[in-house]
């Protein structure tokens, strides 16, 4: 029993699993929604259903040469995170008091629908440099944790 995963690492490698599914040319990030140590949605990052993949169309944001972490609004993609909530809202599950389980920390947009939907815990592998999403959970007393992969210990982020 001494290789059981602990239930973050666990949580944390089924989001690394689906953002092996992401359509993101720049980025994969995946997203695990779990309340009471079970998993209610999954997301990762691309193009909505029915629209060409960015494999097929270019990048967007290369094309125009946003940085990173600016101007969201010009992508074809939805965020990770944003896939998970909407998943869970398609198959009529509340997410209030659930926890968000992301490869990448939450970007300002993601932070707000997580905020609304009353995700209370955010844990994560990668820090994103985004003061205001950081500002706004932080606000909101959403604790944000970094979750080391080999250990499943935990770094208080938030």
């Amino acid at each position: 029993m001494n290789n059981r995963p602990s239930w973050h690492q666990y949580f944390m490698e089924m989001a690394l699993l689906a953002s092996t599914r992401s359509t993101c040319l720049r980025r994969q990030v995946g997203a695990i929604i779990v309340k009471d140590n079970q998993i209610i949605s999954s997301g990762y990052n691309g193009a909505p259903k029915h629209i060409r993949h960015c494999a097929i169309t270019g990048c967007l944001r290369e094309q125009l040469n946003v940085p990173s972490g600016e101007r969201h609004e010009l992508c074809r993609g939805v965020h990770a995170e944003q896939n998970a909530v909407i998943q869970a809202a398609i198959n009529g599950t509340s997410i209030r008091g659930a926890s968000l389980y992301c490869t990448n920390q939450p970007c300002v947009i993601c932070s707000k629908i997580l905020i609304n939907a009353e995700i209370k815990t955010i844990y994560i592998t990668e820090p994103y440099e985004d003061k205001l999403s950081q500002e706004l959970l932080a606000e909101a007393e959403i604790e944000m944790n970094i979750v080391d992969r080999s250990t499943g210990m935990l770094k208080k982020l938030l």
